[in-house]
């Protein structure tokens, strides 16, 4: 079907590449019967703002903008990517910005918080109890401080995920699948990391909207399966109201995998930077610890073909779907969301010891 999107300003460097991980095929892969595998390089959607979160902002930028605003209102971590981003789109675009983070500024800023200061967004620091319990009035506090000095302000929720910000990766699927025909294959099954379920949300409901038979999974880093089911029937649902779209959400194909979340957001054990290390030495690709190092983990580790103990250190068994792209013509497809990168010393000096173990 033909997708009629809503406005849109365009940020991202588009189409990103899509890449064949043929080393780590041929490795792991291949000889368990296994996929090709692809990766959609989504951590080149642009240099300092990189990341899935752009994709969303183009659509979220574009209603604010059509409805007069001036000033955009997000929250997040206070190292948080997204929060990032929204600085540097507001800086991109002449609009305020300002961030509710949840944490406390501790010495210097570093990492993603320097930026956001660097981009002149304006920061409030919050305990996580307050942010968890209150975020709704903060926002609301936030609009109504900007409107009483005469700015209108747009609330952009946690990662951008809600039924505007799914566009960005409805507009994904559409770009994936045209991808994949130029490369003369079909993806059968499509793994991103979801940590606030708008990516996921996004992808689904395009390949349902595209009529692709591709499964996509999200491999969740934080809460459980349960909390993203739910998440992703929200923001379709709401993207469908947007949209005065009728969607059953009883189609909807949602497959979350909590198996790989470790001891928490934003905490990863051995395997997950032993699987940074093997894909970056074998395809030059940096994936982080936080997001796409534990999907592709995941990814790797969640189908049932047998271990070996080539693989076992952090592949126990590598394909991801059951199918063989030389005699099926179909493949699995990794969405790298967010290249790696060390936002601090002490992170940095983690990942040495940990790969150093």
């Amino acid at each position: 079907m033909e997708i009629s999107y809503p406005p849109r300003i365009q940020l991202a460097r588009l189409p990103t590449p899509l890449q064949p991980l043929d080393r780590i095929t041929e490795k792991f892969s291949t000889p368990h019967g296994g996929p090709r595998i692809w990766v959609k390089r989504d951590d080149l959607t642009e240099t300092a703002m990189s990341g899935n979160k752009l994709r969303k902002l183009e659509f979220v930028a574009g209603q604010a903008v059509a409805q007069g605003c001036d000033t955009l209102i997000t929250c997040g971590g206070v190292q948080s990517n997204h929060c990032r981003t929204t600085a540097l789109v507001g800086a991109r675009l002449g609009m305020r910005v300002q961030l509710i983070l949840r944490g406390e500024l501790d010495g210097i800023p570093d990492g993603n918080l320097l930026v956001d200061q660097l981009a002149g967004a304006s920061t409030a620091f919050y305990p996580p109890r307050q942010y968890f319990e209150e975020l709704p009035e903060l926002f609301s506090h936030w609009q109504e401080f900007y409107a009483q000095r005469g700015h209108k302000a747009f609330p952009i929720p946690t990662g951008a995920s809600d039924g505007l910000g799914i566009w960005g990766y409805i507009a994904a699927s559409e770009e994936l699948l045209a991808d994949c025909s130029a490369r003369g294959f079909v993806p059968e099954h499509i793994v991103c990391a979801t940590g606030s379920g708008g990516t996921q949300a996004g992808l689904t409901l395009g390949c349902q909207l595209l009529a692709s038979t591709a499964r996509v999974t999200g491999y969740a880093v934080c809460d459980n399966a349960d909390y993203f089911q739910s998440k992703v029937r929200a923001d379709v649902r709401h993207w469908s109201a947007l949209t005065k779209s009728d969607i059953d959400e009883n189609t909807l194909n949602i497959n979350v995998n909590a198996d790989y979340i470790g001891p928490g957001y934003a905490l990863a054990e051995e395997p997950v930077y032993r699987a940074i290390a093997d894909i970056a030495s074998l395809e030059g690709l940096l994936l982080d610890p936080v997001y796409t190092g534990k999907a592709f983990l995941g990814c790797c580790r969640s189908s049932t073909g047998a271990v070996t103990e080539t693989v076992k250190t952090w592949y126990s068994c590598i394909p991801a779907v059951n199918s063989d792209c030389s005699r099926t013509g179909k493949s699995s497809l990794f969405f790298c969301e967010w290249g790696y990168y060390c936002s601090t010393v002490a992170e940095a000096a983690n990942l040495r010891s940990k790969l150093q173990q």
